[in-house]
């Protein structure tokens, strides 16, 4: 589609958030956690005291908090994920012709950034639905929402793990800039309950769930107080440090459908050690190339996954360690929620910027993937 008045400019102009109303505290999942791990030492007490068995060991709301900072987190199901026999999300399945889960909390995320824009459905030309597990590989979740958005155009899904909600933003951006879009949505519903192990000690505590949306939009036609795209990169390092093995052909190896390494598993140090450094570097690059002063940007909306290292980041692009204030932290409520994390940073705390002031969004994880966005208040 062509638009005449276009100025082929991307900008932000709404973000949209849908929270779950659970939310379940360290203290409420250590005391399920333990529970568990004492129940399965009970079991194998025999193996154990015979050396054919590791006996598991508990968590604690302390090493929690020291290795990720997250005190909190929202699932769209609680009681079950508490359970200690069950430990996982539980719900009544829908049937083809109901709105799927995934789309249901998608469509709320984006019409709260519709909403808060004064845009109507029917001016958007594309929705993406950008995040890191999708509940069917087809029809797409983005066809789906688009249609219970009412919206006339096109849509597709695009998985990035980590980095989908930045890699939406920039291939929004590009529609824009080429002229073949004039309004996008960047969807990024993340149901990270379901690919959690609940059951390791090590990330058992790490994810959450939430919806947010984005609203990528030509200058021409987005609202006062809208976001400047100054520039967005992206990058991608194969690594086997954070991955997932579920997928429509593990029915191939039946033998192993249940393994651990169907649901997420990390290498923490390792993606700690060659995340951060990669990172920084990437963002200094980039803002060097925009004529941006890297320790100049008013706030840094970093991606939610571990308070250290976002804490590390942001002392290397600012030059000194960040307030609250110019690296918020939404992680301590939220816990990881994945592609989601910056854009909930960004969403809650960026309102009170003022006209000129530039920032970052940012996001990396598995891939390894990362993106940026420069993005600078306009009046």
């Amino acid at each position: 589609m062509t638009h005449s008045n276009a100025t082929h400019h991307p900008v932000i102009s709404a973000t949209g958030l849908f929270t779950p109303e659970h939310s379940i505290s360290n203290a409420e999942l250590v005391e399920s956690f333990n529970a568990f791990v004492e129940r399965h030492n009970t079991a194998h007490a025999d193996a154990i005291a015979a050396g054919e068995m590791d006996a598991l060991q508990p968590s604690s709301v302390e090493f929690i908090e020291k290795a990720s900072g997250i005190k909190a987190r929202h699932v769209m199901a609680k009681d079950p994920v508490l359970d200690p026999e069950t430990m996982a999300p539980r719900w009544n399945a829908r049937g083809n012709d109901e709105l799927s889960m995934m789309a249901e909390i998608g469509v709320l995320a984006c019409r709260q950034a519709l909403e808060r824009a004064g845009r109507d459905a029917a001016d958007v030309d594309a929705v993406l639905c950008a995040a890191s597990n999708m509940e069917r590989p087809y029809p797409a979740m983005a066809i789906e929402i688009q249609q219970a958005l009412g919206i006339d155009g096109f849509a597709f899904d695009m998985n990035v793990a980590c980095s989908s909600a930045t890699f939406g933003i920039q291939t929004a951006a590009d529609y824009i800039r080429a002229g073949n879009a004039k309004s996008v949505l960047v969807v990024s519903p993340e149901i990270t309950s379901g690919h959690l192990n609940w059951r390791d000690r090590d990330s058992h505590f790490i994810f959450g769930d939430v919806a947010t949306a984005v609203l990528v939009e030509d200058a021409s036609i987005a609202p006062a107080g809208h976001w400047d795209i100054l520039g967005t990169k992206l990058k991608t390092v194969f690594s086997n440090n954070i991955r997932n093995n579920f997928g429509f052909l593990n029915r191939a190896t039946p033998d192993d459908t249940d393994t651990a390494d169907k649901l997420f598993v990390q290498e923490g140090r390792k993606v700690f050690k060659e995340v951060v450094p990669m990172v920084a570097e990437m963002i200094v690059a980039e803002a060097e190339r925009l004529d941006i002063d890297p320790q100049g940007l008013r706030r840094l909306w970093l991606h939610q996954a571990n308070a250290g290292m976002n804490r590390l980041i942001a002392q290397r692009v600012l030059g000194h360690e960040a307030s609250e204030d110019e690296s918020p932290t939404v992680l301590d409520t939220y816990g990881n929620t994945s592609s989601a994390g910056s854009i909930i940073a960004f969403h809650l705390n960026s309102d009170d910027l003022e006209s000129g002031d530039s920032g970052l969004i940012c996001s990396f994880g598995a891939g390894y993937s990362a993106g940026t966005v420069f993005v600078r208040k306009m009046g």
